[in-house]
């Protein structure tokens, strides 16, 4: 029987961003830049490359900010246009451009509970449907097909579950989930196991699942349980092995460039990164860089 498409994705937008404090005190980490768009963008622009026709934001309290930034400010557009900042204006009207592209749908999330009971708290709009799921922290770019459209067209030849997987050395494998594996079809693995963090010399391969996620409903059935996991928290990982053994699960080596910006360090690469990929910052930036490497000790 042909897989129905996938129409909808989560983002799970209402953590406390404590790992950018004092910055995200007042102002929410997926609208922290990187370089002149915020992060969450990228994620939703990824979303529309996909075909994605729904996105369902779960947001928590404090995070007015990101519904601003998809609505339209016509305050804002009459001021740039009174004064013939029309190329200001054009970069307004491209952000507008994607909500016209998709449907944003917000939810709030009314307690910290984990990315699993985020990821649960929209259970209703996704109509037990196979849905997305993408993390704002993780923006992946470049690559022939957008990141989610890959793992799209996976759960299309297998109706399975499909995890976004990156190798990683062992040293640095252990920050992430990590998989065990079976079959392998070129880019794409059976899952037989998942581990959360595992400890160093423990990990069951060097692939660790990264921030994207094609779900089927019995994901959402094991949600349902609300089973408590690491951090007291209901985690999605726990969720999508549970439901290993009665439904596939697979995960696909996707390609493109990952930049972490869940992280300060990895989110001052992934701005540095960026910068130096546009000719114009790049010219600018280069002698800057060269200078500062020169002074370092």
């Amino acid at each position: 029987m042909k897989n129905r498409p996938v129409r909808k994705a989560i983002f799970p937008a209402a953590g406390l961003g404590t790992r950018f404090l004092p910055v995200t005190k007042a102002q929410p980490k997926e609208m922290l830049p990187l370089v002149d768009k915020p992060t969450i963008q990228y994620g939703v622009e990824e979303a529309i490359a996909s075909g994605i026709e729904q996105v369902i934001m779960v947001t928590g309290g404090g995070k007015r900010a990101i519904v601003d930034h998809f609505d339209r400010s016509l305050e804002l557009e009459h001021y740039l246009s009174q004064r013939g900042k029309l190329d200001l204006l054009n970069l307004l009207s491209e952000v507008d451009a994607l909500s016209d592209q998709v449907d944003i749908t917000y939810i709030q999330q009314k307690e910290p509970l984990g990315l699993g009971h985020a990821v649960w708290t929209a259970r209703r709009l996704v109509e037990a449907e196979a849905c997305a799921v993408l993390l704002a922290d993780d923006v992946i770019l470049g690559g022939a097909e957008p990141c989610l459209r890959q793992l799209i067209d996976a759960h299309r030849r297998t109706g399975a579950t499909v995890l976004a997987v990156r190798r990683f050395p062992r040293s640095e494998v252990g920050r992430y989930g990590v998989i065990a594996t079976g079959r392998q079809d070129g880019r794409m693995y059976e899952v037989t196991d998942m581990v959360e963090k595992p400890e160093p010399g423990s990990e069951p391969s060097d692939l660790a699942i990264l921030g994207r996620y094609v779900l089927t409903p019995s994901v959402f059935e094991e949600l349902e349980n609300r089973e408590v996991g690491a951090g007291k928290e209901i985690q999605l990982t726990d969720a999508i092995k549970r439901s290993l053994g009665t439904h596939r699960v697979v995960a696909l080596e996707f390609e493109g460039d990952y930049y972490d910006t869940g992280t300060l360090p990895g989110y001052l690469r992934a701005n540095l990164s960026l910068a130096m990929s546009r000719p114009g910052l790049r010219d600018e930036l280069a002698p800057l860089l060269r200078e500062l490497l020169a002074g370092t000790p």
